[in-house]
């Protein structure tokens, strides 16, 4: 009897070392997300930092441990910009522009897991995630008020307020440090990349990364700057200017708005950079190159919402646009040493902070190397890579993230 039951209790035991064993390895199931909390920055007033309404900004941060304990992965979150009083005030009555209305729970996934098996470089890193309330992608620095309105449009001192809060926790101490960001995220990424070596010790390893955030100065299928008149009229309205690489803007032919676009910004950031964008990026396919406006009869919308429903001069004009971001990133390409890039040709939107398409069994992959793959390589400086995907219809392992009409219009609505 009494060897059975150390039997029994043997066999319990193995299974649970086992089971201990397996658990960072194994994929998590819906109800095993990893939810990190929010922390306000109550400092932040100090600073004069407040989202647009006036609420404090915040961030999420989950512990590293082990060897990544001192290392940290600052994701800035991305969700468009706003360039005129009435999108601000819009704004600021949604989580684009208010704490307030943000959920205090963010599911940290793909770039931010903390699963070995679904994240292997950062995983055990410290991983925080930089709340987006300004409408600037950070870079931002005025005030608008007119006796009954108020706004806050204090992105760069947002930047700020959330650096000096982690120092003490630890950035201020770290070995190696990775600054990324997707969607307008991805730009503050550009934005902020020098700046952000500042605070760090001399010894740190810092680089920086864009995902979806190599956002083109292109002419719209009319002919006109639709995205160059925007981000003017975003430069403008949230005092900007004065933050923007002052390299760039002495370069910038009286322009000093096109620093705000990577391709004018990029050869001007010192720390190495990486660049994760689709050739045929669905946001820019739908807001800068066929924006509404250039399309008021929706002769694109079939095209939009399915690339193998696109006529012949639809595709060629898709075709050249992804050869215009390519060649835009021209000499950075060509001879960086120690810059990379993954340019596929998803029709896609961010492809960082979704685990289907950071690392999965059936993620995108270019020469059989996934982001995650490519991404670690650079920044371990394992391998070079610069990879380039070939055009669309030759690429097999794309996750095409288009959204539905409904959606497609909610979108519309939303920049």
């Amino acid at each position: 009897m009494a060897t059975t039951i150390m039997n029994v209790n043997a066999v319990l035991v193995a299974i649970t070392l086992a089971l201990l064993t397996c658990a960072p390895r194994c994929i998590y199931s819906d109800n095993q997300r990893l939810l990190v909390n929010m922390t306000l920055v109550r400092n932040a007033s100090a600073l004069g930092a407040f989202c647009l309404d006036g609420s404090l900004p915040a961030y999420h941060l989950h512990r590293g441990f082990g060897g990544g304990a001192r290392n940290w992965l600052l994701q800035f979150e991305g969700g468009g910009w706003c360039n005129s009083i009435k999108s601000c005030l819009d704004r600021a009555n949604t989580r684009r522009g208010s704490t307030r209305y943000m959920s205090k729970w963010k599911v940290f996934s793909g770039i931010l897991s903390n699963n070995a098996s679904l994240n292997p470089d950062f995983y055990n890193w410290n991983r925080v995630k930089l709340r987006y309330c300004d409408g600037a992608s950070f870079a931002g620095d005025a005030l608008y008020k007119n006796g009954t309105s108020l706004l806050y449009f204090r992105g760069q001192k947002i930047w700020e307020a959330i650096i000096l809060d982690l120092l003490p926790k630890g950035l201020g101490r770290a070995r190696k440090a990775l600054l990324s960001g997707s969607s307008a995220g991805g730009l503050s990424s550009f934005l902020h990349c020098n700046n952000f070596t500042k605070y760090l010790p001399s010894t740190a390893s810092v680089k920086c990364l864009s995902d979806a955030g190599f956002f083109l100065d292109e002419r719209d299928i009319s002919s006109n700057h639709t995205m160059r008149s925007f981000v003017k009229d975003v430069v403008s309205l949230h005092g900007v200017e004065k933050n923007l690489d002052e390299n760039c803007t002495a370069s910038s032919f009286n322009f000093p708005e096109l620093c705000f676009f990577p391709q004018y910004a990029l050869k001007f950031i010192t720390p190495p950079f990486f660049i994760l964008n689709s050739a045929y990026d669905v946001y820019q396919f739908h807001h800068i190159l066929v924006p509404p406006s250039a399309d008021p009869q929706g002769h694109w919308n079939r095209c939009k919402l399915n690339p193998a429903a696109c006529n012949p001069q639809q595709l060629n004009t898709l075709q050249e646009f992804r050869r215009d971001m390519i060649v835009a990133m021209g000499l950075s390409y060509k001879y960086s040493r120690r810059g990379g890039f993954f340019i596929n040709s998803c029709f896609a939107h961010g492809q960082s902070e979704s685990q289907d398409t950071w690392f999965a069994a059936d993620s995108p992959r270019i020469h059989n190397r996934t982001i995650t793959e490519a991404v670690g390589d650079w920044y371990f400086s394992r391998r070079a890579t610069k990879e380039i995907d070939s055009p669309y219809p030759c690429e097999t392992t794309c996750h095409n993230l288009i959204p539905s009409t409904q959606a497609l219009e909610q979108d519309l609505r939303s920049y």
